[in-house]
């Protein structure tokens, strides 16, 4: 899928490259979707499980049916471990090489570019999400380009049989058709570049199409993932998008379906169509769907629509329907074409417009207008949009500070502390909540091996580990069933969200409108890699038949010996039922929380390596700025206390000998924790008029890409995100008094980020020492929730006026320079002073490999209750 990815973005952009004009790099963003697993997350995951697998042939084999001989039985287990690493291609890099985020990563190192950079899921709603979220940049500012990519691939078995367990998976798609039992799960990538109209207008480029409106909208229904049958929720997003500019459904000539194939929905998506197009004259509007052709590529899905939609409007040619199908009432105005057509044009009428529908089984529903770009043309004064198309920002405007994000609730659960005052009483006491796993989480007979690189085990089993709940939050009802196959991050997810909501209080505004529930999280949950290595099992059966160990044994005995092994290792079971997948999608943890909580919240998955939970902070805030939503629900999740993560990360050195201390002169590495924080955000105005209680101010948000190496730190790369962050705020570094580092613990990471610091932070106007510290030197590091634990901690320490403690250092690393700040990191909790009525403020860094940097402003709010 890299490679793939990694070609389509090429492809893109020499595409858009007509002569020598080149990027704005450190203003042009990359997004990729993906949806399921990649094959090296699988492999990764048949790899760890092997070992599993081996011990339980070693014990089989000195039983005496097949010969007793401890050796022989040693002898193969070594054996077949080795085969598995050998099949599989395993290397130290791979915890870094697996993560979806490393495509984009690789996509802007590839080009040099250095804006935002991150990945996302959302089910088959992920190319609208992408797409949503590139606007946002580009009409907020923040952005001068934004390179949209993804894709879909049957990297395993599992997405194709978890669809089919939930009764979608067809012969054939027949997008139309009243009879239609679901589709065929089809494979794509595809990549778009957009830009703002005037930028693109000013440099000459080929425009295919404008984007004129887009909305994004949401059915949350308690129970198992399925796709919205709602004609009123379907005609309420279509109305949206063009309500948002302004135009008439009379002006749309070309309507792109998402056409699922299931007959249910698709009546009710036609049924909606109509409703909305019930002015346009008599077989006025052409429908049809690309999936007559690609099949559903689900991830892709969406973008392989649009692209369709812009290549009709720029060749100006209406596309046929394959095969011809029945007309797809009932409204009048619709017909499908068994042959392509000149798309011809009313004089004096209004450019060429194309909409492009879609759902996601999750709940979410997309429409997008898309309008033909005719420099030489202008639409009559009625159909001028009321609202930034994708137009150009004055300077101005950027150099203006935006209005501050409110926090207006949070919740967190880490290691030993089941929630977020939990969480900062720890903060408090000076002591970190790390020791040894249990043998639950790592087996160290398999998996366990001190002071030695492995690509099978760890040299440590210190950790910080969080007990995942075993019911659902109070006052929800998620039956026994859906509960268990919910993977271990929905679950606490879920009830993070739980403490958020409760902690609002009955005074609070209840949560209307349209919103986004944005967690960061690895985008292949650890119920998927294990089902996948279940249905993977032959591969490791094949491979014991090829060992030396067994030569001795006939073919029955060799069968008999694997019913065996198979019945002892007991694999995880393929998908069983509906509600296997939605335990799997990694969109599925905002999922479930918007689902079960019956908000009108878009769910999305999204991965930024250890910057994930301040990159779905960012997609929040953009959402907000725009208006797209009324609310946000953002924060990430990650439970990296378990085998696999343990021996990939050590595989790489990652990990301490012992256990993390950030910015001491013995730090060794990082030690893993389990964790989760949500928070929930408004706009300011707007949680001033609903009374909510406001924590905090968000200020500002910066975010770039190193576009150097997907593992070495670079300063350079941090200190743009620092200074974007503080382009937003309004106030000035000296005016900080708490910086939340990254301080993974590791010589050079911490050496690093205390440079970029000093380049932004360092001012003769600082009254007093930048107090730094970091939240990992707790509870560990918490992978895409770790922004997440910074945040809450910062956040903690504004509300409450107290600088936290640092748990395990001993000697401040000399190499740092603190005095270039200067600044001081404490081993003991004090006040925080401030000045009678200035706001104490705080920074919080987040970065991720791949070259990924977040820094994020807050700001004690003063006016109220916090």
């Amino acid at each position: 899928m890299q490679l793939l990815m990694l070609e389509a973005a090429r492809e893109c952009l020499e595409d858009a490259k007509a002569g020598d004009r080149t990027l704005q790099a450190e203003r042009t963003d990359v997004v990729a979707g993906v949806c399921a697993g990649l094959d090296r997350q699988y492999a990764n995951a048949l790899r760890v499980e092997g070992s599993r697998y081996a011990r339980e042939l070693e014990r089989a084999m000195a039983a005496p049916e097949f010969g007793g001989s401890a050796r022989t039985a040693a002898q193969a287990a070594d054996e077949l471990r080795t085969a598995l690493v050998r099949r599989l291609g395993a290397s130290p890099h791979d915890r870094v090489g697996e993560m979806a985020s490393t495509i984009p990563a690789r996509i802007a190192g590839a080009f040099k570019l250095r804006g935002r950079t991150l990945a996302l899921e959302s089910a088959d709603a992920t190319s609208f999400l992408a797409l949503a979220h590139a606007l946002d940049s580009l009409r907020g500012g923040l952005s001068e380009a934004v390179l949209v990519v993804t894709g879909q691939r049957e990297e395993g078995p599992f997405l194709r049989a978890a669809l089919a367990a939930k009764g979608l998976i067809a012969a054939e798609t027949r997008p139309f058709a009243a009879d239609g039992d679901g589709f065929v799960l089809g494979e794509g990538v595809g990549a778009l570049l957009l830009k703002r109209l005037s930028s693109a207008v000013r440099d000459g480029d080929r425009v295919y199409a404008t984007v004129r409106g887009c909305a994004v909208r949401h059915e949350g229904r308690p129970g198992v993932f399925r796709y919205s049958t709602s004609v009123e929720r379907r005609a309420g997003a279509a109305r949206a998008a063009l309500d948002s500019c302004g135009a008439s459904p009379e002006s749309v000539g070309y309507v792109e379906c998402g056409g699922s194939g299931v007959a249910h929905e698709t009546r009710a998506e036609l049924d909606a169509l109509a409703a909305v197009y019930a002015g346009a004259g008599p077989r006025s509007v052409v429908v049809g769907s690309v999936r007559d052709r690609l099949g559903h590529t689900f991830a892709n899905a969406g973008l392989a629509s649009v692209t369709k939609a812009a290549l009709a409007l720029y060749h100006r040619r209406l596309p046929a329907q394959l095969p011809p199908e029945p007309e797809p009432g009932p409204g009048p105005a619709f017909r499908t074409l068994p042959e392509p057509r000149k798309w011809l044009r009313e004089a004096g009428a209004g450019p060429r417009r194309a909409a492009v529908s879609g759902a996601s089984l999750t709940g979410t529903l997309c429409h997008l207008l898309l309008e033909e770009h005719d420099p030489d043309a202008a639409a009559p004064a009625a159909e001028r949009p009321r609202t930034a198309r994708v137009s150009a920002v004055l300077p101005a405007a950027l150099s203006a500070v935006p209005e501050p994000i409110a926090i207006v609730g949070y919740g967190g659960r880490f290691g030993d502390a089941p929630d977020a005052d939990a969480f900062w009483a720890a903060m408090l006491t000076g002591e970190d909540r790390i020791g040894p796993l249990p043998e639950s989480l790592l087996d160290r007979e398999l998996y366990y091996e001190p002071g030695k690189l492995s690509l099978t085990r760890s040299y440590t089993d210190q950790g910080s580990p969080l007990e995942v709940p075993a019911q659902p939050p109070e006052g929800l009802r998620v039956p026994p069933r859906r509960w268990a196959v919910m993977d271990a991050a929905q679950r606490v997810a879920l009830s993070v969200a739980g403490e958020l909501l409760a902690r609002r209080g009955p005074a609070a505004a209840a949560l209307r409108g349209p919103g986004l529930v944005a967690t960061g999280t690895n985008l292949s949950l650890a119920r998927e890699r294990r089902a996948a290595a279940g249905l993977a099992l032959g591969e490791v059966e094949s491979a014991v038949g090829g060992l030396a160990a067994l030569g001795r044994l006939d073919p029955t005995e060799t069968a008999t010996l694997l019913d065996l092994v198979r019945e002892r290792y007991a694999a995880e079971p393929g998908p069983r039922g509906p509600e296997a997948l939605d335990g799997a999608l990694a969109g599925g943890v905002a999922a479930v929380i918007a689902n079960e909580y019956g908000l009108d919240a878009v769910p999305l998955g999204i991965e930024a390596a250890c910057a994930s939970s301040l990159a779905a902070l960012d997609v929040a805030v953009g959402r907000l700025r725009s208006g797209s939503v009324d609310y946000a629900l953002a924060g990430g999740v990650e439970l990296p206390c378990n085998a696999r993560d343990m021996v990939l990360c050590s595989a790489l050195g990652l990990l301490s000998h012992g256990r993390i201390t950030p910015f001491d002169a013995a730090a060794d590495g990082f030690t893993p924790g389990d964790g989760c924080a949500l928070f929930l955000l408004k706009r300011y105005a707007d949680a001033r008029r609903d009374g909510d209680a406001i924590h905090g101010l968000l200020c500002g948000i910066g975010a770039s890409n190193d576009a150097k190496s997907l593992i070495a730190p670079d300063a350079d790369g941090q200190v743009r995100a620092m200074r974007q962050a503080f382009g937003q705020a309004g106030f000035d570094p000296a005016d900080v008094g708490y910086l939340e580092a990254h301080g993974t613990g590791t010589r050079v990471g911490d050496r690093v980020e205390i440079a970029a610091v000093a380049r932004v932070y360092a001012s003769p106007h600082r009254r007093r020492p930048l107090e730094i510290g970091s939240a990992k030197s707790f509870f560990g590091h918490t992978f895409a929730a770790a922004g997440g634990a910074g945040l809450l901690r910062a956040l903690h320490a504004l509300r409450t006026g107290v600088l936290p403690a640092n748990a395990g250092l001993t000697t401040v690393n000399p190499e740092l320079e603190l005095d270039r700040v200067p600044a001081r990191v404490s081993t003991a909790s004090r006040p925080w002073e401030s000045a009678p009525g200035r706001p104490r403020r705080a920074g919080v860094s987040s970065f991720g490999t791949g070259g990924i940097n977040y820094h994020v402003l807050i700001e004690e709010h003063l006016d109220g209750p916090r």
